[in-house]
């Protein structure tokens, strides 16, 4: 039953961060079924042999991420759409600091290649704390695909087994991630240098971050232990 009731918690929050004090690696294992064990910045050697390599995001494949700046163990991410040839939408774990504490899980937020060549090796990702994109642009190994995609039940069944038993801390809350809604491919031709492209996403990340005049009242997450506890005893 809290398998079924974290599982349900999981679809009903897209574009939200969710505290789970957990690490990138079991949350992309859960979502991709690319079995790999060890420290993120491990994931794409191991994966050579066993699983194929490349530059072109695909669902359901894991963006590897190598050790960068204070990022000393790498980063591991699960691709969950294409929207164009520079944005996918991803979902990860262990990446913003909300509230001041790493560890959450944050679904379905932008990450865009502004790799000069777009072959996918650099990127800019979404930093909830900010509401924009980040600033930094992170190195990246490529993606990893899996034997065979997994299917939406199936990695959020498995999401909602790696959650079942862990102990959910007290921390502030998490407020939604907004997403931009892409209405139409990106203009290729759009990107053929590398600092008009870097201007383009400037621009963009500076407009999601303005206020509007109009505030509607977030709808706020509710903690997996609030509904843990009101599940009836056995």
């Amino acid at each position: 039953m809290r398998a079924i009731i974290l599982s349900l918690l999981l679809v009903a929050a897209p574009a939200a961060a969710l505290n789970e004090g957990l690490q990138c690696v079991p949350y992309a294992r859960a979502l991709s079924g690319v079995t790999i064990f060890g420290d993120a910045h491990t994931w794409w050697g191991q994966a050579e042999g066993k699983y194929d390599r490349g530059d072109d995001p695909k669902v359901g494949a894991v963006l590897a991420f190598p050790p960068h700046g204070n990022m000393r163990l790498g980063h591991v991410a699960a691709v969950r759409r294409v929207l164009d040839d520079r944005t996918i939408i991803i979902s990860h774990a262990n990446w913003s600091t909300i509230g001041g504490v790493r560890g959450h899980i944050e679904e379905d937020v932008r990450a865009i290649d502004v790799s000069e060549e777009n072959d996918w090796s650099r990127v800019r990702v979404w930093y909830t704390p900010n509401e924009a994109l980040g600033s930094t642009e992170w190195p990246v190994h490529g993606f990893i695909y899996p034997k065979q995609k997994r299917g939406e039940s199936e990695a959020r069944k498995a999401v909602a087994m790696l959650l079942k038993d862990r102990v959910v801390p007290s921390l502030p809350q998490a407020a939604p991630v907004r997403m931009v809604v892409v209405s139409k491919p990106a203009d290729k031709a759009g990107f053929g240098l590398s600092g008009d492209l870097l201007k383009d996403i400037d621009r963009k990340a500076a407009n999601e971050a303005k206020p509007s005049k109009i505030h509607p009242k977030p709808a706020r997450l509710a903690s997996v232990e609030k509904l843990i506890a009101k599940l009836p005893k056995s």
